[in-house]
């Protein structure tokens, strides 16, 4: 059994985005603004991918799920998220990192979904990088 970590969501599985209600509601114990260091944010078809690149900031929600829902909800984000471990057609990676939570500035281990390398190595040649690392924010 995987570790049972928080999640940092940074796109449509935020509050107030469609993914939000499809996956976690109803499914969490905590949802606080957090940040993810040492990552970018690139735009992708209609959700966006974040990128490890040092110096920079994601802005995203830091989501705990009740305990009896975590193993149900870690499937489905897996699946939402084209990740199955070892996978090379991958489009993201779930990896542990330490994300900053907004209120009190401490560091908690999470599970992050990061594009996979072959989708990095993409998006650093071709992609469109979301200033600020905030989904919401993008232009």
């Amino acid at each position: 059994m995987t570790t049972p970590l928080p999640f940092f969501v940074y796109g449509t599985l935020r509050p107030g985005e469609p993914n939000h209600d499809l996956f976690l509601r109803g499914h969490t114990e905590s949802e606080e603004p957090g940040h993810l260091h040492g990552a970018v944010l690139y735009e992708g078809p209609g959700y966006p991918y974040a990128v490890e690149g040092p110096g920079s900031v994601v802005v995203g929600e830091l989501v705990t799920a009740r305990p009896e829902s975590y193993p149900r909800l870690l499937l489905a984000l897996d699946r939402l998220e084209d990740y199955a471990p070892g996978d090379p057609r991958n489009l993201y990676e779930r990896v542990e990192r330490p994300v900053t939570r907004d209120a009190d500035g401490t560091a908690v281990r999470a599970w992050v979904y990061l594009a996979s390398p072959a989708v990095t190595a993409a998006l650093r040649t071709h992609g469109k990088l979301i200033e600020g690392g905030d989904w919401r924010h993008r232009r």
